[in-house]
Parts: structure tokens; C-alpha cells; sequence
């Protein structure tokens, strides 16, 4: 067994990720679901080992022994960054035996059209300055979505765009803009310094794949503030989720400053979900809040209970709840009821919206 067969299946089943754990036959995960590859026998240590150090440079390998983990992303098919797509990697140990979970990223950034985003997507890729965040859980199109956005300002503006990620996962065409994609522990030796410099890197647009800690928060926060647009994801279900775990990110002494930089800065939370389609595949449902006055007093007044209610009444503006887009995708035809339902947060709202 070579490690491009099963890139290759990952690839040509559209499968979005593969993992590789001693002692089972590789699975893959396609549409959500995992699936077990039964024409390959259950893979030994040795195995995987053999898999994925072929893949790994002497310092990655050493890195990997030392730490016991290691995140890094590898271009498959040919070329400098994968003509079939790159996958996002972390390598693992469990049980004292090596594993391995790749994320397939596709070798082109997609439009926000072909995401099936809401159109109200292209108005964040608009916005001059401030703090927008993409939120939901693993694996449900974030890095994809922030990307989508990003590339919108790569092809139409002549901006200075600064990723810093943890590994860099889609490589941007050429545009009218410029990009520098910082990779922490290759480009970068940490978070906090890239943080510190991207500043001195006369940035219009910084990307920021993660915010891990209050550290992070505090930095995104205060680019957004000094006149830079700031991207970053959050592993959160909804807006005022999202907003409660920045604040409460941070010691209570300081987090009337944090509701009130971020009632200041913060431009729009998009929360989403991958749903299974009924007829294969699966589409983005997604919350979407914009903060207006109201959002900002309420973010500024630690009143995050009023975001939803605020959010359901400001249709007019763009803002929607995750329950009116469930709602319209079941209508569409696109999800059936019962999987909806699965998704929803707030069970009597969706009942309205259904009838």
C-alpha cells in the first residue's frame, strides 16, 4: 500500500477527510458519514508510519517525535501546491501507536456563489476595517468560507493581504491584490510573534486561522481597531455564543474594556453548518448577524441573550437566524425536515418558520 492510493480515494469519492489509526482499515468521511475502506486490510503501526513519514521532511519528522503531534499540509497531484488539492494534516500518537486525519482542502478557492453562500457574504469582502468572524464546528466549512471571502478581496482590490495559519491551507491565484501566507513554525516561530509583526507589515487585510487564546483575541482586536479588516474562526454555534466565549476568554477585570473594543470594532459573525442534501453532498446552512447599533449596544451592555431576538428582526438589513435558513433549505427540497431539525438551536422559532 502506498499513501497515494488513498489520497487518491479521498479525492475521486469527494471525501472531505481520511484517518488512519492502527489496529482498523482506513476510513474516510463523505458527506459527513465515515466509511471504513474494506478493500484494505487493518493497517499496523509499521504501516502508518511508513505511510506518512514518506511525506515528511527530516525536521517534520523529528518535530513529530519530539512533540508527539504535528499539524502540516501536503499538495497532492503534482506542482507546488497540489494540482488535485492539498490536505491539511495532523499526525498523532494513540496508544502509544502513530495516527493520522487528513483534511482535504480542493486546489481551487471557490466563489462565494459556487459555496452557496448567502449574498450577503460579498459585503464583508467591502468592508475597509473592523473584526469579522466565521464560526461553527470542526469541519463545517470555515476555513473554506473565510477563504472564499478573501479571494474576493485578492481579485478586486489592490490590497496588502496577511494570512498567518497553522498550517497554510489554500494557496490564492493572483490577483490584484498581494499575499503573504505566513505558516507558523515554518514562517513564523509562534502565534504571538507573527501577531506582533503582521502590524509592521503595512497590512489592509489580515487572516488569522485561529484564534486560540486571549492573547490572539486581544491582537485581532486591536488590528480590527487600528484600521486594519481582520478575518478569524471560532469554534462556536452561533453569534452570541461567539461573543460570550471572547469575553469570557478574558479575567472579569477586563472584560468591560473587551465589550466595549469589541462593540467598537466588530463588523459581522457568520455561523454555519455543512448539511447532508437528499440527494448527496451536502450545502452550508448559516447564521448570519451584522453589527448595527443595536448589535453593538448589546455586545457593549454584556446583553447577549437580545442577539437572536435582534437578529430575527433584522432581516431587512441581511441578518440571518439558523433556523430561516434550515427553514428555506427544507422548502428548497434541498434537506429533509427530520435532518433539519437535527441542526436547529432554537426548536420552537424553527416550528414557526416550517408551517
Amino acid at each position: 500500500m502506498i499513501l497515494a492510493e488513498l489520497l487518491e480515494k479521498t479525492v475521486t469519492t469527494n471525501a472531505s477527510d481520511l484517518h488512519l489509526i492502527a489496529g482498523i482499515a482506513p476510513n474516510i468521511r463523505v458527506d459527513g458519514r465515515l466509511i471504513p475502506l474494506s478493500a484494505y486490510p487493518p493497517l499496523s503501526n509499521e504501516e502508518i508510519q511508513n505511510l506518512v513519514f514518506s511525506i515528511l521532511t527530516p525536521e517534520q519528522k523529528e518535530l513529530f517525535l519530539t512533540n508527539r503531534s504535528l499539524d502540516f499540509s501536503y499538495g497532492y497531484g503534482g506542482g507546488d501546491y497540489g494540482e488535485k488539492g492539498r490536505f491539511r494534516i495532523n499526525l498523532y500518537f494513540q496508544r502509544n501507536t502513530v495516527a493520522a486525519a487528513f483534511r482535504l482542502l480542493p486546489p481551487k478557492v471557490k466563489t462565494i456563489e459556487e459555496l452557496r453562500l448567502p449574498p450577503i457574504a460579498h459585503n464583508f469582502a467591502k468592508i475597509k476595517q473592523g473584526f469579522v468572524l466565521v464560526t461553527g464546528p470542526t469541519g463545517h466549512g470555515k476555513s473554506t468560507t473565510l477563504a472564499s471571502i478573501v479571494n474576493e478581496i485578492n481579485m478586486n482590490q489592490a490590497a496588502n493581504i496577511i494570512t498567518i495559519e497553522d498550517p497554510i491551507e489554500y494557496v490564492y491565484p493572483k490577483g490584484k491584490g498581494i499575499i503573504s501566507q505566513r505558516e507558523i513554525g515554518i514562517d513564523s516561530l509562534s502565534w504571538a510573534e507573527s501577531l506582533r509583526s503582521a502590524l509592521r507589515e503595512d497590512p489592509d487585510v489580515v487572516l488569522i486561522g485561529e484564534m486560540r487564546d486571549p492573547e490572539s483575541i486581544a491582537s485581532a482586536i486591536t488590528m480590527a481597531e487600528t484600521g486594519h479588516l481582520v478575518f478569524s474562526t471560532l469554534h462556536t454555534n452561533s453569534a452570541s455564543q461567539t461573543i460570550d466565549r471572547i469575553i469570557d476568554s478574558f479575567p472579569e477585570k477586563q472584560q468591560n474594556q473587551i465589550k466595549a473594543q469589541l462593540a467598537g470594532s466588530l463588523q459581522g459573525i457568520i455561523s454555519q453548518r455543512l448539511i447532508p442534501k437528499i440527494d448527496g453532498g451536502r450545502i452550508v446552512a448559516s447564521e448570519v448577524m451584522i453589527a448595527n447599533n443595536a448589535i453593538k449596544s448589546n455586545v457593549r451592555e454584556g446583553k447577549t441573550h437580545l442577539i437572536d431576538s435582534t437578529i430575527e428582526t433584522s432581516q431587512d438589513i441581511g441578518m440571518i437566524s439558523l433556523e430561516a435558513s434550515l427553514a428555506a433549505l427544507v422548502k428548497q427540497g434541498l434537506i429533509t425536515l427530520e435532518t433539519a431539525r437535527s441542526y436547529v438551536l432554537r426548536q420552537e422559532a424553527f416550528n414557526q418558520l416550517i408551517v
